[in-house]
């Protein structure tokens, strides 16, 4: 599942493919994009918030989120793109091609103002404007609210996905239904979930347990029915639907209260 890690990957793969080149060929496979052609013109800058993409190209703004199932894929060598409906965007420059595959959100913006999309979100935490403390008074500015709804809500802070959720609810002992309120240190959490990513921003296969080992790498995530790596409970996992789409939880009933 892209999270704010795989995005700020992701955008370090396209910078190094992309910037500073002219792109050959620009295809946009959205309806309203369709006839836009940014072809002839140089790739100025790559650049995530969040969970979001901006590739900045002259006067326009390429801006794409990944959603649930999104990615970008690069390629070099010049080989013949395979044909694949789930293409939204292709980009090519010299023997570099960068094809968007099912990306939730692709438009393109006026380069001017391509951050007023984002706008509504919370300090990024892979980001320039990382400041926890303000982050942690997003977090208990709705001291009722659940802990997993207010660490997903992407105006509080920007990066956290469903994995790095439950990881973080696992760490501080507490349900992902607990209160807010229920965090004796919400400065702490919110130091220790930038410290998460950080460590998984250029990793390909992420940890949350400091053991990257096949198998060992999520404390609670994934692992329903299988021990607690703490205290031997059987996991437990339950899917649930909100605004935002259907969710995956997963906990200890020994060790999260």
């Amino acid at each position: 599942m892209p999270e704010g890690d795989t995005v700020f990957r992701t955008a370090a793969t396209l910078r190094e493919a992309l910037v500073g080149t002219t792109l050959t060929r620009c295809d946009i496979r959205v309806p309203r994009y369709a006839t836009v052609d940014l072809s002839g013109r140089v790739v100025d800058e790559v650049l995530s918030r969040g969970k979001h993409l901006f590739i900045r190209v002259g006067d326009a703004s390429i801006h794409s989120h990944l959603k649930m199932d999104g990615s970008w894929r690069v390629t070099r060598g010049g080989r013949p793109a395979r044909a694949d409906h789930r293409v939204r965007i292709l980009l090519e420059t010299g023997d570099v091609r960068a094809a968007g595959v099912d990306l939730g959100v692709l438009e393109v913006l006026d380069r001017a103002h391509d951050l007023d999309a984002v706008a509504h979100l919370g300090p990024d935490l892979l980001g320039d404007d990382w400041d926890p403390r303000r982050a942690a008074a997003n977090l208990t500015a709705d001291p009722a609210r659940p802990i997993a709804a207010a660490l997903l809500d992407q105006r509080v802070l920007a990066g956290v996905g469903n994995v790095y959720c439950n990881e973080l609810c696992f760490v501080f002992g507490r349900l992902p239904t607990s209160a807010v309120s229920t965090l004796p240190d919400p400065l702490r959490v919110m130091i220790r979930t930038r410290e998460m990513l950080w460590a998984n921003r250029l990793r390909t296969n992420r940890t949350t347990t400091g053991n990257s080992r096949p198998g060992r790498e999520l404390w609670v995530y994934g692992r329903a029915g299988r021990p607690c790596r703490r205290c031997g409970t059987p996991i437990r996992r339950v899917e649930s639907s909100d605004a935002t789409g259907e969710r995956v939880t997963y906990w200890c009933p020994s060790c999260q209260r």
